[in-house]
C-alpha cells in the first residue's frame, strides 16, 4: 500500500519563485496515494496558474477568502477540517511571519489558523532572508507550536546567491510528509482494536445490525500503526480496505468478535473497543429462510456478551478504551459506562447528528477519564484517531 494512502493533504502555495515546483509536489503526493486539494495565495498566482494545479489535482483551486461560490461548496472551515495535513510549499519569509502573528487576511492563513491537522512548511527564500534573526525567531516559534519545518536545502538560488534557503525537491518533501504521520509514540506496544458493526443472524438471509461503517476503528488502526504500535484489527463486515501494517481478523457476529478479542488481548497492552457491537441476538436462528406468511413475527432476543467489559475484567494490566455512541446526554451516559465497565478511558460522541458519527468522514468527540475530560471539535476521523492515540500515549506517560 502507498505511503500516503487515504491521507487528505492540502498543498498551500505562497508567492515565491519555488511555486513552480508545487505542481510536481501535487503529482507526487497523489502518486503516493494522497487525496490533494490546493490553496493558493494571490502572490502564488503570479508564478503558477491555478488551472495547472486544478488539472493535476482534479479539484478546483481555492484562493479567495471571501468567495461565495467556494463557500457554498467546501468553505474554508470545512476545508480546514477535511485535511489530515496542511503542507505550505513554498513557505516564503513573509508567509512564515504571518503564521507566527496569526494573521487571517488570506484563505491560506485562515485555513492554517482553523485546521486541527498536522501543519508542515517548506521554507523557500533568499539565503540572507533565511539567515536573518527575525526569520530564525519565527521558525523557532513555529517549531514550538508543533509546526513541522521541512528544509530548506542549500545551493544555488534563483537570484544567483549560494547558501541555505532553497525549497527542498518535491520527492524529498513527499518523503518528509509521510514521515510526519509516523510519531513512534506507541513503539513497542501491542494494541487491539475492534471496529465496524456485528451481524446477528435471524435466518440464512436476514440479520440484525447497525449503521456503523467502521471508519473510526480503521482510522484508529492506521493512527496506531503510524505511532509504532503492533496492531491487531478485529473487524465486523465493512466496505473498507485493510489498513497498512495491521493484522486484520474479520468477524461477523458479536460472539465471533468476543472470542477473537479475548484471544488477541491475552498478550496485548491496549484495547480500543470502537466496534458497534449488537447488544442482542436472536435466541434461535432459523435454518431456512423465514417466509412472509404472517402479518407479524415475534423475535425473541438475548443479550450478547459485553466485550469491552469482559476484557477489562479479565486482563487487569490491559489499558482499555471504550466508545460511547449516544443520541442524548452524551457525557452523562459515557461516564456511567466508564465506571460501570471499569474502563481507563472512553470516547463519547453524538451519533444523532448527520454531520458526524456513523458513515460520516468526520467526527466530534470527547475524551473522558476518571479525572479529566477533553473535547475534540469536529474534524476528520483520521485526525481524531491521531488525537485519541496521542491521548492514550499521554495517559500512559509515553509522550
Amino acid at each position: 500500500m502507498s505511503t500516503l494512502s487515504n491521507k487528505r493533504i492540502i498543498v498551500g502555495i505562497s508567492g515565491g519563485i519555488a511555486a513552480y515546483k508545487s505542481a510536481e509536489i501535487v503529482r507526487r503526493l497523489q502518486d503516493a496515494g494522497a487525496e490533494v486539494r490546493v490553496v493558493m495565495s494571490r502572490g502564488a498566482e503570479e508564478f503558477i496558474r491555478p488551472l495547472t494545479l486544478q488539472a493535476l489535482s482534479g479539484h478546483p483551486v481555492h484562493a479567495d477568502l471571501l468567495d461565495p461560490e467556494a463557500e457554498a461548496g467546501m468553505g474554508h472551515i470545512e476545508l480546514a477540517r477535511w485535511a489530515d495535513l496542511l503542507l505550505i510549499a513554498p513557505a516564503t519569509a513573509d508567509f512564515i511571519a504571518s503564521m507566527v502573528h496569526g494573521r487571517a487576511n488570506s484563505l491560506l492563513n485562515a485555513i492554517y489558523l482553523a485546521t486541527p491537522a498536522i501543519v508542515a512548511v517548506a521554507p523557500a527564500m533568499n539565503q540572507g532572508m533565511w539567515s536573518h534573526p527575525a526569520t530564525s525567531d519565527n521558525i523557532q516559534q513555529l517549531s514550538q507550536r508543533q509546526v513541522k519545518i521541512l528544509g530548506p536545502d542549500t545551493g544555488v538560488q534563483a537570484c544567483g546567491d549560494i547558501g541555505p534557503g532553497r525549497m527542498q525537491q518535491p520527492a524529498r518533501l513527499v518523503e518528509q510528509v509521510a514521515d510526519c504521520f509516523a510519531t513512534g509514540k506507541l513503539s513497542g506496544k501491542r494494541l487491539v482494536i475492534t471496529a465496524g458493526p456485528t451481524r446477528e443472524a435471524i435466518d440464512p438471509v436476514r440479520y440484525i445490525s447497525n449503521h456503523s461503517s467502521g471508519k473510526m476503528g480503521y482510522a484508529l488502526a492506521a493512527a496506531a500503526a503510524e505511532a509504532g504500535a503492533e496492531v491487531t484489527l478485529i473487524s465486523g463486515p465493512v466496505n473498507l480496505g485493510p489498513p497498512d501494517r495491521c493484522k486484520l481478523i474479520p468477524v461477523v457476529s458479536a460472539a465471533d468478535m468476543h472470542n477473537a478479542t479475548i484471544a488477541a488481548c491475552a498478550d496485548a497492552d491496549i484495547l480500543i473497543a470502537a466496534a458497534a457491537v449488537a447488544d442482542y441476538r436472536p435466541v434461535s436462528v432459523a435454518t431456512q429462510k423465514i417466509k412472509k406468511h404472517a402479518d407479524a413475527v415475534n423475535l425473541e432476543l438475548e443479550k450478547n456478551v459485553d466485550i469491552v467489559s469482559a476484557a477489562a475484567s479479565q486482563f487487569s494490566d490491559l489499558y482499555v478504551v471504550g466508545f460511547a455512541a449516544e443520541t442524548q446526554d452524551v457525557e452523562r451516559y459515557a461516564r456511567d459506562k466508564l465506571e460501570r465497565k471499569n474502563l481507563d478511558a472512553i470516547v463519547a460522541n453524538d451519533v444523532s447528528r448527520s454531520d458526524v458519527g456513523f458513515n460520516s468522514d468526520n467526527n466530534e468527540a470527547r475524551w473522558i477519564t476518571a479525572t479529566a475530560s477533553k473535547a475534540f471539535s469536529i474534524r476528520s476521523k483520521t485526525q481524531l484517531a491521531r488525537d485519541i492515540v496521542d491521548a492514550i500515549a499521554e495517559q500512559l506517560g509515553l509522550q
